[in-house]
C-alpha cells in the first residue's frame, strides 16, 4: 500500500489531535500559527485519505463493569471457514478485537468480561459451536502502555 504524502504541517496537526482529540481546532490552529479554516481542511484532507479513521471516546471497561481482559487464539477446524466466522465474532460485543496472525493461531481475540465465569461462558457457550477446533486464554492483569503510533518524520 501506497503512504499518502504528508508534510511537516499534517504531521504537526497529527500528533496534537492524536494526544487530545477534543482538541478544538481553533486551539490547533493557534499553535501551528495557522488559520482555523486551513486546520479544518487539513484535517478534512488527512480523513479522506484514511490517515485520521474518526475520534471516539475512550470508555473504561473496569469502571463499566468488565473486569477481566483476555486474549483468546483460536485454532479453527476448517481454516476456509474464516469470513463465516468473523461474522459470527461480530455478534459478540465482548469481542473488542479481530485479528488474523502469523504462528500458530488462525485468529487472536482480545475480549473483555464481566469476570472469569463470564469470560468461560463467552468461551464455551459462544466461541467453540461457531468451528472452533480450540483455543487458548490469557488473561490480561494489567494494561501497563496504551498509546498512539508516533507520527513518521
Amino acid at each position: 500500500m501506497t503512504q499518502p504524502n504528508i508534510d511537516e504541517l499534517d504531521r504537526k496537526i497529527l500528533s496534537i489531535i492524536a494526544d487530545n482529540a477534543r482538541i478544538p481546532f481553533l486551539e490547533v490552529a493557534r499553535v501551528c500559527d495557522v488559520s482555523g479554516a486551513a486546520i479544518h481542511q487539513r484535517i478534512q484532507k488527512l480523513t479522506q485519505l484514511g490517515i485520521i479513521k474518526g475520534s471516539e471516546f475512550t470508555l473504561d471497561p473496569e469502571m463499566i463493569g468488565y473486569s477481566t481482559c483476555a486474549f483468546v487464539g483460536i485454532f479453527l477446524k476448517d481454516p476456509t471457514d474464516c469470513s463465516r466466522v468473523v461474522e459470527c465474532l461480530k455478534k459478540i460485543p465482548e469481542v473488542v478485537e479481530c485479528h488474523f496472525t502469523t504462528g500458530d493461531y488462525d485468529m487472536f481475540l482480545k475480549i473483555y468480561a464481566r469476570d472469569n465465569h463470564h469470560l468461560l461462558s463467552i468461551i464455551h457457550g459462544q466461541l467453540q459451536p461457531m468451528g472452533i477446533q480450540r483455543s487458548e486464554t490469557i488473561i490480561s492483569f494489567n494494561e501497563a502502555i496504551k498509546r498512539q503510533m508516533p507520527i513518521p518524520q
